[in-house]
Protein backbone atom coordinates (compact mmCIF):
# COMPACT_ATOMS: atom_id res chain seq x y z
CA UNK A 1 0.00 0.00 0.00
CA UNK A 2 2.89 2.17 0.73
CA UNK A 3 4.70 1.89 -2.47
CA UNK A 4 1.21 2.70 -4.18
CA UNK A 5 1.18 5.90 -2.50
CA UNK A 6 4.97 6.49 -2.86
CA UNK A 7 4.33 5.96 -6.57
CA UNK A 8 1.08 7.85 -6.39
CA UNK A 9 2.75 10.98 -4.79
CA UNK A 10 5.90 10.61 -7.57
CA UNK A 11 3.24 11.08 -10.37
CA UNK A 12 1.82 13.65 -8.59
CA UNK A 13 5.09 15.60 -8.57
CA UNK A 14 6.42 14.76 -12.06
CA UNK A 15 2.98 15.79 -12.95
CA UNK A 16 3.19 19.38 -11.00
CA UNK A 17 6.90 20.45 -12.99
CA UNK A 18 5.06 19.64 -15.90
CA UNK A 19 2.27 21.91 -15.27
CA UNK A 20 4.60 24.73 -13.95
CA UNK A 21 6.58 24.32 -16.93
CA UNK A 22 3.78 24.31 -19.30
CA UNK A 23 2.43 27.78 -17.25
CA UNK A 24 5.95 29.29 -17.12
CA UNK A 25 6.30 28.54 -21.57
CA UNK A 26 2.48 29.02 -22.57
CA UNK A 27 -0.17 31.66 -21.67
CA UNK A 28 -3.78 31.89 -22.38
CA UNK A 29 -4.81 35.07 -24.69
CA UNK A 30 -8.25 35.43 -27.04
CA UNK A 31 -9.09 32.03 -25.72
CA UNK A 32 -5.85 30.63 -27.55
CA UNK A 33 -2.66 29.48 -26.09
CA UNK A 34 0.44 31.03 -26.91
CA UNK A 35 3.94 30.10 -26.50
CA UNK A 36 6.26 32.19 -24.74
CA UNK A 37 9.22 31.88 -26.27
CA UNK A 38 7.87 31.51 -30.50
CA UNK A 39 9.60 34.80 -30.39
CA UNK A 40 13.49 33.30 -28.92
CA UNK A 41 13.05 30.52 -31.20
CA UNK A 42 12.00 31.72 -34.27
CA UNK A 43 14.37 32.04 -37.04
CA UNK A 44 14.28 35.59 -36.81
CA UNK A 45 15.18 35.88 -33.71
CA UNK A 46 18.40 33.82 -34.03
CA UNK A 47 18.94 35.83 -37.88
CA UNK A 48 18.32 39.16 -36.07
CA UNK A 49 21.00 38.52 -32.97
CA UNK A 50 23.68 37.01 -36.02
CA UNK A 51 23.62 40.83 -37.42
CA UNK A 52 23.95 42.48 -34.36
CA UNK A 53 26.99 40.62 -33.81
CA UNK A 54 28.46 41.27 -36.88
CA UNK A 55 27.17 44.85 -36.32
CA UNK A 56 24.59 44.83 -39.22
CA UNK A 57 22.02 46.95 -37.63
CA UNK A 58 19.46 47.62 -39.97
CA UNK A 59 19.26 43.71 -40.92
CA UNK A 60 19.25 43.08 -36.97
CA UNK A 61 16.12 45.50 -36.46
CA UNK A 62 14.18 43.99 -39.35
CA UNK A 63 14.68 40.20 -38.27
CA UNK A 64 14.05 41.15 -34.35
CA UNK A 65 10.64 43.09 -35.75
CA UNK A 66 9.78 40.05 -36.79
CA UNK A 67 10.81 38.17 -34.25
CA UNK A 68 8.54 40.53 -32.02
CA UNK A 69 5.42 40.18 -34.17
CA UNK A 70 5.31 36.61 -33.34
CA UNK A 71 4.68 37.66 -29.70
CA UNK A 72 4.06 41.22 -28.80
CA UNK A 73 4.60 40.35 -25.28
CA UNK A 74 8.51 39.34 -25.70
CA UNK A 75 9.84 42.09 -23.69
CA UNK A 76 13.45 41.28 -24.00
CA UNK A 77 13.01 41.34 -27.80
CA UNK A 78 11.29 45.16 -27.27
CA UNK A 79 14.05 46.24 -25.26
CA UNK A 80 16.67 45.10 -28.16
CA UNK A 81 14.71 46.89 -30.53
CA UNK A 82 14.79 50.35 -28.45
CA UNK A 83 18.41 50.05 -27.61
CA UNK A 84 18.81 49.25 -31.37
CA UNK A 85 17.28 52.60 -32.89
CA UNK A 86 19.27 54.22 -29.74
CA UNK A 87 22.30 53.21 -31.01
CA UNK A 88 21.15 54.13 -34.87
CA UNK A 89 20.82 57.49 -33.40
CA UNK A 90 16.95 57.19 -33.82
CA UNK A 91 16.00 58.54 -30.15
CA UNK A 92 12.56 58.75 -30.80
CA UNK A 93 11.71 55.16 -31.41
CA UNK A 94 13.95 54.26 -28.91
CA UNK A 95 11.90 56.23 -26.09
CA UNK A 96 8.84 55.11 -27.38
CA UNK A 97 9.36 51.60 -27.53
CA UNK A 98 10.65 51.32 -23.92
CA UNK A 99 7.89 53.63 -22.89
CA UNK A 100 5.58 51.14 -24.43
CA UNK A 101 7.18 48.72 -22.25
CA UNK A 102 6.85 50.72 -18.95
CA UNK A 103 2.78 50.62 -19.80
CA UNK A 104 2.66 46.95 -19.29
CA UNK A 105 0.88 45.98 -16.07
CA UNK A 106 2.53 42.95 -14.72
CA UNK A 107 6.54 44.24 -14.97
CA UNK A 108 8.65 42.31 -12.14
CA UNK A 109 10.03 44.87 -10.03
CA UNK A 110 13.65 43.92 -11.81
CA UNK A 111 12.05 44.10 -15.28
CA UNK A 112 10.72 47.95 -14.82
CA UNK A 113 14.25 49.08 -13.06
CA UNK A 114 15.88 47.23 -16.32
CA UNK A 115 13.39 48.92 -19.05
CA UNK A 116 14.01 52.41 -17.02
CA UNK A 117 17.62 51.90 -17.27
CA UNK A 118 17.25 51.73 -21.37
CA UNK A 119 14.82 54.79 -21.38
CA UNK A 120 17.42 56.53 -19.18
CA UNK A 121 19.74 55.46 -21.60
CA UNK A 122 18.04 56.82 -24.53
CA UNK A 123 17.00 60.31 -23.00
CA UNK A 124 20.76 60.58 -22.43
CA UNK A 125 21.70 59.90 -26.19
CA UNK A 126 18.90 62.75 -27.01
CA UNK A 127 20.29 65.14 -24.38
CA UNK A 128 17.38 65.18 -22.19
CA UNK A 129 19.70 65.17 -19.01
CA UNK A 130 16.84 66.01 -16.54
CA UNK A 131 14.53 63.00 -17.68
CA UNK A 132 17.84 60.48 -17.80
CA UNK A 133 18.55 62.30 -14.39
CA UNK A 134 15.22 61.06 -13.28
CA UNK A 135 14.88 57.91 -14.87
CA UNK A 136 18.14 56.53 -13.36
CA UNK A 137 17.43 57.80 -9.96
CA UNK A 138 14.15 55.75 -10.20
CA UNK A 139 16.54 52.85 -11.03
CA UNK A 140 17.88 53.00 -8.13
CA UNK A 141 14.72 53.44 -6.29
CA UNK A 142 13.94 49.72 -7.84
CA UNK A 143 17.47 47.89 -7.57
CA UNK A 144 19.81 50.29 -5.10
CA UNK A 145 22.65 47.95 -6.53
CA UNK A 146 22.25 48.13 -9.97
CA UNK A 147 25.83 49.61 -10.96
CA UNK A 148 24.88 50.69 -14.75
CA UNK A 149 22.65 53.27 -13.09
CA UNK A 150 24.85 54.72 -10.95
CA UNK A 151 27.92 54.62 -13.16
CA UNK A 152 25.56 56.47 -15.49
CA UNK A 153 24.08 58.97 -12.92
CA UNK A 154 27.65 59.95 -12.31
CA UNK A 155 28.31 60.38 -15.67
CA UNK A 156 25.58 62.87 -16.32
CA UNK A 157 26.67 64.77 -13.11
CA UNK A 158 30.13 65.10 -14.40
CA UNK A 159 28.84 66.50 -17.36
CA UNK A 160 27.08 68.93 -15.63
CA UNK A 161 30.07 69.73 -13.69
CA UNK A 162 28.34 68.78 -10.51
CA UNK A 163 31.32 67.52 -8.80
CA UNK A 164 30.40 67.01 -5.72
CA UNK A 165 27.10 65.04 -6.43
CA UNK A 166 29.17 63.00 -9.21
CA UNK A 167 31.26 61.81 -6.02
CA UNK A 168 29.14 60.88 -4.17
CA UNK A 169 27.37 59.09 -6.83
CA UNK A 170 31.02 57.41 -7.22
CA UNK A 171 31.28 56.69 -3.83
CA UNK A 172 28.52 54.13 -3.63
CA UNK A 173 29.55 52.39 -6.41
CA UNK A 174 32.54 52.04 -5.29
CA UNK A 175 31.04 50.07 -2.38
CA UNK A 176 29.69 47.72 -4.84
CA UNK A 177 33.08 47.43 -6.43
CA UNK A 178 34.78 43.59 -6.25
CA UNK A 179 38.69 44.37 -4.69
CA UNK A 180 40.41 44.05 -7.99
CA UNK A 181 38.61 47.35 -9.40
CA UNK A 182 39.09 49.44 -6.03
CA UNK A 183 41.84 51.04 -6.86
CA UNK A 184 40.54 52.55 -10.04
CA UNK A 185 37.37 53.51 -8.24
CA UNK A 186 39.54 55.38 -5.46
CA UNK A 187 41.59 57.29 -7.93
CA UNK A 188 38.53 58.37 -9.66
CA UNK A 189 37.64 59.58 -6.61
CA UNK A 190 41.10 61.61 -6.13
CA UNK A 191 40.05 62.99 -9.90
CA UNK A 192 36.63 64.43 -8.49
CA UNK A 193 37.89 65.17 -5.22
CA UNK A 194 40.40 67.34 -7.14
CA UNK A 195 37.73 69.22 -9.33
CA UNK A 196 35.82 70.42 -6.15
CA UNK A 197 39.22 71.74 -5.04
CA UNK A 198 39.24 73.68 -8.45
CA UNK A 199 36.01 75.13 -7.38
CA UNK A 200 36.90 75.87 -4.24
CA UNK A 201 39.88 77.95 -5.19
CA UNK A 202 37.69 79.74 -7.83
CA UNK A 203 35.56 81.12 -4.89
CA UNK A 204 38.96 81.94 -3.25
CA UNK A 205 38.19 79.50 -0.22
CA UNK A 206 41.59 78.15 -0.16
CA UNK A 207 41.17 76.21 2.93
CA UNK A 208 38.35 74.04 1.44
CA UNK A 209 40.61 73.61 -2.13
CA UNK A 210 43.48 72.55 0.16
CA UNK A 211 41.26 70.16 2.24
CA UNK A 212 39.98 68.34 -0.95
CA UNK A 213 43.57 68.31 -2.50
CA UNK A 214 45.10 66.34 0.31
CA UNK A 215 41.93 64.49 0.57
CA UNK A 216 42.50 63.33 -3.21
CA UNK A 217 46.36 62.76 -2.51
CA UNK A 218 45.49 60.07 0.31
CA UNK A 219 42.86 58.43 -2.35
CA UNK A 220 45.61 57.93 -4.87
CA UNK A 221 49.23 58.84 -4.52
CA UNK A 222 49.26 59.03 -7.51
CA UNK A 223 47.06 61.92 -8.08
CA UNK A 224 49.01 64.38 -9.90
CA UNK A 225 46.84 67.36 -10.90
CA UNK A 226 45.86 67.23 -7.26
CA UNK A 227 49.53 67.80 -6.73
CA UNK A 228 50.05 70.61 -8.86
CA UNK A 229 46.66 72.48 -7.88
CA UNK A 230 48.03 72.14 -4.17
CA UNK A 231 51.33 73.57 -4.62
CA UNK A 232 49.53 76.56 -6.56
CA UNK A 233 47.07 77.15 -3.69
CA UNK A 234 50.24 77.09 -1.43
CA UNK A 235 51.75 79.93 -3.68
CA UNK A 236 48.75 81.83 -3.68
CA UNK A 237 48.57 81.97 0.09
CA UNK A 238 52.58 82.94 0.43
CA UNK A 239 54.22 79.49 1.25
CA UNK A 240 56.40 79.20 -1.95
CA UNK A 241 58.64 76.94 -0.01
CA UNK A 242 55.55 74.62 0.71
CA UNK A 243 54.72 74.42 -3.10
CA UNK A 244 58.75 73.05 -3.75
CA UNK A 245 57.80 70.73 -1.54
CA UNK A 246 54.69 69.40 -3.33
CA UNK A 247 55.70 69.54 -6.34
CA UNK A 248 59.31 67.76 -5.74
CA UNK A 249 57.08 65.18 -4.12
CA UNK A 250 54.60 64.66 -7.49
CA UNK A 251 58.28 64.11 -9.24
CA UNK A 252 59.34 61.52 -6.48
CA UNK A 253 55.56 59.68 -6.65
CA UNK A 254 55.30 60.05 -10.10
CA UNK A 255 58.53 60.35 -12.11
CA UNK A 256 56.77 59.92 -15.43
CA UNK A 257 54.60 63.06 -14.77
CA UNK A 258 57.13 65.45 -13.27
CA UNK A 259 57.30 67.60 -17.08
CA UNK A 260 54.00 68.77 -15.27
CA UNK A 261 55.84 70.52 -12.88
CA UNK A 262 58.61 71.92 -14.58
CA UNK A 263 57.35 75.58 -15.50
CA UNK A 264 55.97 76.03 -12.06
CA UNK A 265 59.46 74.61 -9.98
CA UNK A 266 61.43 77.10 -12.74
CA UNK A 267 59.38 79.78 -12.44
CA UNK A 268 59.59 79.27 -8.33
CA UNK A 269 63.05 78.57 -8.89
CA UNK A 270 64.26 82.21 -10.91
CA UNK A 271 62.19 83.90 -8.66
CA UNK A 272 63.17 83.09 -5.53
CA UNK A 273 67.03 83.57 -7.07
CA UNK A 274 68.13 79.66 -6.54
CA UNK A 275 67.94 78.96 -10.54
CA UNK A 276 70.36 76.54 -10.16
CA UNK A 277 67.86 74.06 -8.04
CA UNK A 278 65.97 73.48 -11.47
CA UNK A 279 69.28 73.01 -13.33
CA UNK A 280 70.07 70.18 -10.93
CA UNK A 281 66.51 68.55 -10.94
CA UNK A 282 66.35 68.29 -14.80
CA UNK A 283 69.61 66.91 -14.62
CA UNK A 284 69.06 64.69 -11.40
CA UNK A 285 65.91 63.02 -13.53
CA UNK A 286 68.12 62.86 -16.87
CA UNK A 287 70.45 60.73 -14.97
CA UNK A 288 68.10 58.49 -13.77
CA UNK A 289 66.18 57.90 -16.83
CA UNK A 290 67.97 58.27 -19.57
CA UNK A 291 65.15 58.54 -22.01
CA UNK A 292 63.28 61.13 -20.48
CA UNK A 293 63.51 63.51 -23.26
CA UNK A 294 60.97 66.14 -21.76
CA UNK A 295 63.55 66.96 -18.71
CA UNK A 296 66.35 67.36 -21.57
CA UNK A 297 64.00 70.14 -23.37
CA UNK A 298 63.04 71.45 -20.56
CA UNK A 299 66.72 72.29 -19.22
CA UNK A 300 67.58 73.25 -22.71
CA UNK A 301 64.66 75.83 -22.83
CA UNK A 302 66.00 76.90 -19.18
CA UNK A 303 69.77 76.99 -20.57
CA UNK A 304 68.90 79.05 -23.67
CA UNK A 305 67.09 81.60 -21.88
CA UNK A 306 69.95 82.13 -20.07
CA UNK A 307 72.42 82.56 -22.78
CA UNK A 308 73.63 79.47 -23.36
CA UNK A 309 72.17 77.92 -26.46
CA UNK A 310 74.89 75.40 -27.40
CA UNK A 311 74.79 73.84 -24.23
CA UNK A 312 70.68 73.72 -24.81
CA UNK A 313 71.48 72.43 -28.32
CA UNK A 314 73.22 69.68 -27.28
CA UNK A 315 70.23 68.01 -25.09
CA UNK A 316 67.96 68.90 -27.56
CA UNK A 317 69.96 66.73 -29.77
CA UNK A 318 69.86 63.89 -27.53
CA UNK A 319 66.17 64.61 -26.78
CA UNK A 320 65.71 64.17 -30.49
CA UNK A 321 67.08 60.89 -30.35
CA UNK A 322 64.58 59.59 -27.99
CA UNK A 323 61.69 61.32 -29.47
CA UNK A 324 62.64 62.40 -33.06
CA UNK A 325 58.32 63.20 -33.73
CA UNK A 326 58.14 65.97 -30.73
CA UNK A 327 57.17 69.48 -32.55
CA UNK A 328 57.97 71.15 -29.48
CA UNK A 329 61.92 69.70 -29.62
CA UNK A 330 62.29 71.21 -33.20
CA UNK A 331 61.25 74.23 -32.61
CA UNK A 332 63.48 74.67 -29.57
CA UNK A 333 66.45 73.71 -32.12
CA UNK A 334 65.36 76.30 -34.42
CA UNK A 335 65.51 79.10 -31.86
CA UNK A 336 69.09 77.64 -30.34
CA UNK A 337 70.15 77.69 -33.89
CA UNK A 338 68.82 81.37 -34.68
CA UNK A 339 70.63 82.11 -31.42
CA UNK A 340 74.03 80.32 -32.66
CA UNK A 341 73.40 82.47 -36.26
CA UNK A 342 72.64 78.69 -37.91
CA UNK A 343 76.49 77.00 -37.77
CA UNK A 344 76.47 75.09 -41.15
CA UNK A 345 77.54 71.42 -39.10
CA UNK A 346 75.17 71.48 -36.81
CA UNK A 347 72.04 72.19 -39.22
CA UNK A 348 74.23 69.20 -41.15
CA UNK A 349 73.80 67.12 -37.54
CA UNK A 350 70.02 68.41 -37.34
CA UNK A 351 69.10 67.26 -40.86
CA UNK A 352 70.99 63.45 -39.81
CA UNK A 353 68.52 62.94 -36.98
CA UNK A 354 65.84 64.16 -38.57
CA UNK A 355 65.46 62.55 -41.99
CA UNK A 356 62.68 59.86 -41.64
CA UNK A 357 60.91 62.32 -38.67
CA UNK A 358 56.98 62.95 -38.75
CA UNK A 359 55.79 65.90 -36.83
CA UNK A 360 52.44 65.85 -35.76
CA UNK A 361 50.57 67.89 -32.96
CA UNK A 362 48.27 65.51 -30.84
CA UNK A 363 50.83 62.96 -29.29
CA UNK A 364 48.39 62.45 -26.71
CA UNK A 365 45.80 59.61 -27.01
CA UNK A 366 42.54 58.33 -25.12
CA UNK A 367 43.29 54.51 -24.60
CA UNK A 368 39.77 54.13 -24.71
CA UNK A 369 38.58 55.99 -27.24
CA UNK A 370 41.60 57.04 -29.33
CA UNK A 371 40.51 60.29 -28.90
CA UNK A 372 43.65 62.77 -29.92
CA UNK A 373 44.60 65.80 -28.36
CA UNK A 374 47.58 68.28 -28.32
CA UNK A 375 48.07 67.52 -24.27
CA UNK A 376 47.28 65.58 -21.60
CA UNK A 377 43.97 65.52 -20.10
CA UNK A 378 42.54 64.15 -16.94
CA UNK A 379 39.36 63.30 -18.92
CA UNK A 380 38.65 62.06 -21.86
CA UNK A 381 35.88 64.89 -23.55
CA UNK A 382 35.14 61.63 -26.02
CA UNK A 383 34.57 58.81 -23.76
CA UNK A 384 34.23 60.50 -20.46
CA UNK A 385 37.23 58.07 -18.62
CA UNK A 386 39.35 59.25 -16.24
CA UNK A 387 42.85 59.33 -16.92
CA UNK A 388 43.11 57.27 -19.83
CA UNK A 389 45.86 59.48 -22.12
CA UNK A 390 49.05 58.16 -22.91
CA UNK A 391 52.40 59.43 -24.94
CA UNK A 392 51.99 57.96 -28.63
CA UNK A 393 55.04 57.26 -30.12
CA UNK A 394 55.58 56.22 -33.41
CA UNK A 395 58.79 54.79 -33.42
CA UNK A 396 60.69 52.72 -30.22
CA UNK A 397 62.92 55.00 -28.37
CA UNK A 398 66.69 54.57 -28.86
CA UNK A 399 69.39 54.82 -25.97
CA UNK A 400 71.19 58.07 -25.77
CA UNK A 401 74.44 56.79 -25.62
CA UNK A 402 74.11 54.87 -28.85
CA UNK A 403 74.29 58.65 -30.38
CA UNK A 404 76.91 61.24 -30.14
CA UNK A 405 75.89 64.67 -29.63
Amino acid sequence: MSSYMLLAALIALLAGLAIGKAWERYKLRDGKWIDRRRSRESPHYMLGLNFLVANQIDLAIEELSRAAALDSDALEVHMILGTLYREKGQVGKAITEHQMLLQRPKLSRLEHANVLLCLGLDYKRGGFVDRALEAFTEVLRLDPKNEHALLNLQKLHEEQHQWTEAYDTRRRLSKLADIDSRPQSQAILAFLENEIGLEAMRRRDHAEAIRRFDSAIDLDARAVPAYLNLGDVRVARGSERDAAAIWEKLIEVAPDRAYLAFDRLEALAIRTGKPERFTELCSRLIDNNTQDWLARLALSRHLAASGYPREALDLLFAALVQNPHALGIHQAIWRALGQLHHPAALVDRYGELTENAVFYLDPHVCMRCHYRSTELLWQCPHCHDWNTFVEERIAPAQDAAEVEV
